[in-house]
């Protein structure tokens, strides 16, 4: 079986090096020349939860031959334009592409590859990018918890699916889904709250909980996000036991307090992560938060439901983008918080 991780940045490269490491020959693939040369010549480098250094086969696009059976897709978003069309051709039929991409990629990959061969799934562990060849891993991803929600849009259980978790468990625990869309809306509501809010401030996740107007600010944009998926009939998926529909719950100071919790408690082991879209800013380059809050903001527009919070997040996101905001706390001086009766 043919394999490969198209677009090798902190993800693909520590999925590549688990793969790899537990015995699965898995090609990377990725357009960054340095990071695939450093990779080819000194290995996958893993730090942090990890320390591992794995030989692995890295590739460019433009050295792609033959037809792939399983394709991981960990491009951004915003290259699927100009990647996707690109891979189509070392496809054959049966070939099977999962994207674990940000947001709800998965109607936009199958306009470009078919649904045919399209299969999504959300990633419940983190990693940060540091240098060629180097990523670092931002949780325990031995714990035995479930590094992976994956499923068919349709939600049925199928054999390629099944093919799909057989691979991944390479890794570690995978859960195959029959309601793949509320997996991805719960992780787009961390997606929106957690990477909206590193991207905002220029803060790591442990910063973004000190500081009090950020934290709170997590529950509101998560509220914004609860509300669009009453409206669109969204059923979210749990996520580590907790209701989702808790993290948004702002009505009562209570609920406010609940929904603090439940950030906390996901977000425990991960204190030291830093969104991709902050990473992206800090190399000036544009993010992926038209796929991220900017998805919520048009979703909203779509049902009728307001999303003010993360109709700012979308703002201040792309004013850092465009050089007229700092990446500083500063930035939450835009956020308005109401006060609890």
């Amino acid at each position: 079986m043919k394999i490969a991780i198209y677009g090798c940045g902190a993800m693909g490269t520590v999925l590549g090096a688990f793969l790899n490491k537990n015995g699965l020959e898995v090609t990377l693939i990725d357009s960054y020349v340095d990071h695939v040369k450093a990779l080819n010549e000194k290995g996958a480098h893993i730090v942090g939860c990890a320390d591992i250094t794995v030989p692995v086969k890295a590739i460019t696009p433009e050295q792609m031959e033959g037809k792939y059976d399983i394709v991981f897709l960990f491009t951004k978003q915003t290259a699927n334009s100009t990647a996707l069309p690109q891979l189509k051709q070392f496809l054959h039929d049966g070939s099977i592409v999962c994207t674990l991409q940000n947001g709800v990629p998965e109607y936009s990959v199958e306009e470009y590859i078919g649904g045919n061969r399209t299969v999504g799934g959300t990633v419940l562990w983190g990693a940060t990018f540091m240098s060629p060849g180097v990523s670092e891993v931002t949780q325990d991803v031995t714990s035995g918890d479930t590094l992976f929600d994956i499923g068919e849009i349709d939600g049925k259980i199928t054999e390629r699916i099944k093919k799909v978790a057989g691979v991944l468990e390479y890794m570690g625990p995978v859960n195959i889904v029959e309601n793949l869309m509320g997996a991805r809306w719960s992780k787009l509501i961390l997606n929106s709250c957690m990477s909206g809010l590193s991207a905002v401030t220029g803060s790591v996740f442990g910063e973004v909980f000190n500081n009090p107007k950020s934290s709170a600010l997590l529950s509101f944009i998560a509220s914004d996000i609860i509300n669009v998926c009453k409206r669109a009939n969204v059923d979210l998926e749990d996520v580590m036991g907790m209701d989702m529909r808790d993290f948004g719950k702002v009505d009562t100071l209570e609920n406010f307090v609940k929904s603090q919790n439940c950030f906390r408690r996901f977000y425990a082991d991960k204190l030291t992560a830093k969104a991709s879209m902050l990473q992206d800013l800090e190399k000036g380059k544009k993010t992926e938060v038209d796929m991220i809050n900017g998805f919520v903001v048009e979703q909203g527009k779509k049902y009728g439901v307001p999303t003010p919070y993360n109709d700012i997040a979308v703002k201040v996101i792309k004013g850092i983008e465009d050089k007229e905001l700092p990446l500083s706390m500063d930035n939450l001086k835009f956020f308005d918080l109401p006060e609890f009766k």
